[in-house]
């Protein structure tokens, strides 16, 4: 790693991670009161996906790392449209997708850090607009 942007990318995409290997119930917990939509989580995943790309070639991730990137991210680009229209509370629980994206965010972790219990990220509070 030779750049701050990619200490802060590579940590993003470790969180971001940890979030999606959670049990159900931890991932809903943390959405909390938060009205998150199911396609902003799949737009952040797959483009943290694509910027590993470049983070392995600086050697911010093992090439080991991206092989369970690029298969979260195939996972991802196969959830449909409709699918991905919605609140990611209620995709969590119908969704079956989301099942497999956790047992690959967790081979993933598991690869990376040698455990996928992680502490999740904290969450963002909602922009109100005010200062």
């Amino acid at each position: 790693m030779n750049h701050l942007g990619d200490a802060h990318l590579r940590n993003w995409t470790l969180r971001l991670a940890a979030l999606l290997a959670a049990d159900t119930q931890d991932q809903l917990a943390w959405l909390g009161e938060r009205e998150l939509e199911t396609k902003d989580v799949v737009e952040e995943v797959e483009l943290l996906c694509r910027v590993s790309e470049g983070l392995a070639e600086r050697g911010a991730f093992e090439p080991e790392d991206l092989r369970d990137l690029r298969a979260i991210g195939r996972r991802l680009g196969e959830i449909d449209a409709t699918c991905r229209v919605g609140l990611w509370e209620y995709a969590l629980a119908v969704d079956p997708a989301w099942d497999d994206i956790r047992s690959l965010a967790r081979q993933f972790l598991l690869t990376r850090l040698g455990d996928w219990r992680q502490p999740l990220p904290r969450p963002v509070r909602p922009h109100t607009g005010d200062h």
